[in-house]
């Protein structure tokens, strides 16, 4: 990885950070926050509250840190927050040469209710080709009833012709 000079580069970080719509979460080895960024406080609907030095579970209703911290390296999770209605996939990793763990978190949860609006439609539209074929099959029936009643009614009258044609024929 290629640096600018200290000064500037501790600067674009500061700015990538403060800007980047990922929220962006730092723990130690006991999961207690030590950095977190505006767009985590949004996504995670913590603006107002103290999170320095609290646990990051209570905060992402997960133990994704705790499993990273666990496995010693990396990880990648989805999980979903029903109450935040916010679905999120997050990248964590150790930060080298220090005692943390970073955690960025992209927020899924368009991608997951549009999946979600995919499904039903499916569903929809399965129910409503089910209840077509059903409908069909009624008519089909229903058809196949009638044209056997009036064939049933030709026969009779045919088998009477024929009878009364075979009476004057025999006379």
């Amino acid at each position: 990885m290629e640096h600018i000079d200290g000064k500037n580069a501790a600067a674009q970080m500061n700015a990538i950070l403060e800007h980047t719509p990922n929220g962006i979460l730092l723990v130690n080895r006991e999961t207690k926050i030590q950095f977190i960024n505006p767009s985590f406080r949004t996504m995670f609907h913590c603006e107002g509250e103290e999170l320095l030095g609290k646990t990051a579970a209570h905060f992402v209703h997960s133990d994704c840190f705790e499993q990273a911290v666990a496995a010693g390296g990396q990880l990648m999770v989805k999980e979903t927050i029903p109450e935040h209605r916010l679905s999120y996939r997050v990248g964590l990793f150790p930060i080298e040469g220090e005692d943390l763990y970073c955690g960025i978190f992209i927020d899924t949860s368009d991608e997951e209710e549009a999946k979600k609006h995919l499904r039903e439609l499916r569903a929809q539209t399965l129910e409503r080709a089910q209840e077509v074929i059903t409908r069909q099959m009624k008519t089909a029936q229903e058809i196949a009833r009638l044209l056997g009643e009036t064939t049933a009614e030709t026969k009779v009258l045919l088998v009477k012709l024929m009878s009364l044609f075979e009476e004057e024929v025999e006379k």
